[in-house]
């Protein structure tokens, strides 16, 4: 690790270096272009631009300030006037104009989601959340926002672990900027990849709905892609600057966030950091919640601008946690050391079919220790710690290609998971009072994966084709089997190929309506957790599980079917999905003698013949005045273990969210009222344990004002009625399953100050 980091230092400087010599050589002269809305003339505020290596916002004005290119195409997005583009000779004429007009328009849909830390690209369902957001520790708590995306939670306050349609953990791909992963050392998941993902300089999460997003590797259920902002290259080198700070009552949360940066015309380089802690929150009825923890990043970024047509992006970040609570675990967080760096190379390209052609690489280490020696039992039978370390990295090749009608990207990608912990338990009572036991959990396990992608996108007509592939070879091994494990499985390396083939289009139905469908089919091997695994609780219930080096690959058939309606201020979108799964994951209990006496078994990893999923998802917003706007929000999930006739576990109730918002004081007052409504769940899984879960209604409010440019402040209340309640997938605390409650009223407030 000393030698990465010396390594990383060196390539910093080294880019420093790079920029502060090209800041001489490129500066040019900005100008500027006025968007304005071609009825009423007013400025399209929010307005997302891309144009070479130059990206951002336009401001309150509708300006957009760029550093002119003769042979660069302008490529603009809005939610509400779409996606289009000026070639060079249009973007020339728009500089001497000083201004270009755009009417409001219809765009099609695809089946993804997308929570904006700024206005997005080229999506259709958008969630616009605020500044307070940005703030979180855990970026998995974000994806609530979306009631497709629901979380098991084992703390109180860390570790959201997303689940999308009912499928989780490796089933789904959580990924930063398409490659970026990590991998939970915990076993019990207590950081799942998720909580690794600093927010500073996230613009956007792509929530990509079914096993469609081949690019970026195999989401069965679907792929979660957190997108950073691109560099904001300037005419004019200046520094800029964000911090944040917000205090929730509930819990005494303190959370801090901030970055200070430097840009010219070919240079964006910083530091980030954040910094929070909380304590025990009280539930609805006022009985404390074991939920303390400490959380923080660090952080450096470098994007270089070599010339007209190479871009360099540089970043290291180095997060930690400390004593956070796991109540519904047999241990708690201690340490959660993590390093996480990336490089990319991007090469664009004029007058030729390749447009751009990028290169990167990446790596991620988590070092992890969880242990009960905080824990007041009584009495207390043993002391137990597990340290474990997992270690990622991967280097993606990819290309872009414009042909007269369609789109192509294509490229290479390969990912190395590795994961190694011993667990030792010290006996404190009865006759082997003074023994340790040593456990080799993840038996220092690798799993390697080789792919070769391609995504397709052409017209025909006034519809709109996809075609996605890849061709992924799974190579997993363990290194230091253990002794027990190799008694039960006589071949411990395994090597599997997985294709994957996704086929879609969509269609613009007359004025107003508009419809998608998308087909796929989609193998994925076993996780390090499902093949090695070596008799540890990790599942629903307290058995102890037993992975199977040689589990076969499951498969998901899948389609989904999105239709529209989008005219003057109302837009709807529906979202019918159904799912076909072959050799389905999951476990069963067998005869073996679990490690723990408080276990009640031993469950392995094994491949059901069959099993379904299907749901339903609406999305629909109105604006009602000039000031008034609202938005209602469903998603419901059904799914069935064909084997079993019974239903699968650990799937989500209908979660319905109400909206009303209001901007006031010439757009800057905003206020909002938010209404959650969970039904009961009473399809639940008998073979895990699984218990129906009761129904809760919940209230939040919020207001926000700027005072002056640079100074922001937020507040409200978080579940204003002080519900009691619990989240259906929150994992049950002891042995006598008592729910892991929510927290109950929660007032908030928070202060942004940026510069310039």
């Amino acid at each position: 690790m000393k030698t990465i980091i010396q390594a990383s230092g060196k390539i910093f400087l080294a880019l420093t270096i790079l920029f502060l010599i090209n800041s001489f050589a490129y500066a040019q002269q900005s100008s500027t272009i006025k968007f304005l809305d071609q009825k009423s003339k007013e400025p399209i505020i929010g307005l997302n631009y891309r144009y070479g290596f130059q990206r951002g916002i336009s401001d309150e004005t509708g300006t957009v300030t760029l550093l002119p290119d003769t042979e660069s195409t302008l490529f603009l997005s809005h939610i509400s006037y779409g996606t289009w583009s000026l070639d060079p000779m249009e973007v020339k004429n728009a500089f001497e104009a000083k201004q270009t007009f755009r009417e409001e328009s219809f765009h099609g849909l695809q089946p993804v989601s997308v929570i904006s830390l700024k206005m997005s690209e080229d999506k259709d369902q958008k969630i616009m959340i605020s500044d307070h957001e940005r703030l979180h520790h855990d970026a998995g708590a974000i994806l609530a926002l979306n009631p497709a995306i629901s979380g098991i939670r084992k703390g109180g306050n860390f570790g959201f672990d997303p689940v999308l349609r009912g499928f989780k953990y490796d089933q789904l791909n959580v990924v930063i900027n398409g490659i970026q992963t990590a991998n939970a050392a915990c076993p019990n998941r207590m950081d799942p990849p998720t909580s690794q993902v600093a927010l500073n300089r996230i613009r956007e999460v792509e929530i990509l709905k079914g096993p469609h997003a081949l690019r970026y590797g195999i989401g069965l259920g679907g792929t979660i892609n957190y997108i950073q902002e691109s560099p904001d290259f300037r005419g004019q080198s200046g520094m800029y600057g964000r911090f944040s700070s917000m205090f929730e009552s509930n819990g005494e949360v303190w959370r801090n966030e901030g970055r200070v940066g430097f840009q010219g015309s070919n240079y964006d380089v910083g530091i980030l950091g954040s910094y929070s802690t909380g304590n025990d929150y009280l539930d609805g009825n006022g009985i404390p919640v074991p939920s303390g923890f400490e959380r923080g990043t660090f952080g450096i970024y470098a994007d270089v601008l070599a010339g007209k047509k190479d871009l360099l992006q540089f970043s290291v970040n180095r997060n930690f946690a400390r004593d956070a609570d796991f109540p519904s675990l047999g241990m708690d967080l201690r340490t959660d050391d993590t390093w996480m760096g990336s490089l990319k190379h991007t090469r664009t390209f004029t007058g030729q079919p390749l447009v751009q052609w990028t290169n990167s690489a990446y790596f991620t280490r988590v070092d992890h220790l969880m242990d009960n020696l905080l824990r007041e039992t009584t009495p207390r039978m043993m002391n137990a710690s597990t340290p474990a370390i997992t270690q990622n990295w991967g280097l993606r090749t990819e290309g872009e290609w414009r042909m007269s009608r369609g789109k192509l990207f294509a490229g290479l990608d390969y990912k190395q998971e590795a994961a190694d912990g011993t667990r030792s338990r010290e006996i404190l009572m009865g006759p082997m009072k003074g023994k340790v036991f040593y456990d080799n959990l993840w038996q220092d396990a690798q799993i390697s994966k080789t792919g070769a992608f391609a995504n397709y996108l052409f017209p025909i007509g006034s519809t709109v084709f996809t075609a996605s592939g890849r061709l992924e070879i799974n190579q997993a091994i363990a290194n230091n089997p253990a002794e027990e494990f190799t008694q039960l499985h006589a071949k411990l390396d395994n090597t599997q190929l997985n294709p994957g083939i996704s086929i879609g289009a969509q269609k613009e139905l007359g004025k107003s309506f508009s419809l998608g469908i998308w087909a796929a089919g989609v193998r994925r091997s076993g996780s390090l957790l499902e093949r090695y695994i070596n008799y540890l609780a990790v599942g629903l219930d307290p058995w102890e599980m037993v992975g199977d080096p040689t589990i076969k690959p499951e498969t998901n058939y899948e389609l989904d079917l999105v239709l529209g309606y989008e005219r003057d201020k109302i837009a709807v979108e529906l979202t019918l999905f159904g799912s076909y799964l072959d050799d389905y994951i999951s476990s069963v209990k067998t005869d073996l003698k679990p490690r723990l006496a408080t276990s009640p078994g031993v469950r392995q990893y094994v491949n059901l013949d069959e099993a379904f999923k299907s749901g339903a998802e609406l999305s629909f917003r109105q604006t009602l005045t000039s000031q008034i706007s609202h938005s209602l929000q469903f998603a419901y999930t059904y799914g069935k273990d064909l084997d079993l006739d019974a239903p699968l576990p650990e799937i989500a109730p209908l979660d319905v969210r109400y909206r009303l918002a209001g901007h006031f004081l010439d757009g800057k007052l905003h206020t909002g009222a938010s209404l959650r409504f969970v039904t009961v769940q009473n399809r639940v899984s008998e073979v895990f344990g699984e218990r129906t879960t009761p129904g809760f209604t919940l209230l939040d409010l919020d207001v926000s004002y700027p005072l002056g440019k640079m100074l922001l402040i937020k507040g409200g209340v978080q579940n204003l009625l002080d519900e009691t309640f619990y989240e259906h997938l929150s994992r049950p605390i002891g042995l006598d399953k008592s729910p892991m409650y929510a927290p109950g009223r929660n007032f908030f407030v928070m202060v942004s100050f940026k510069f310039p």
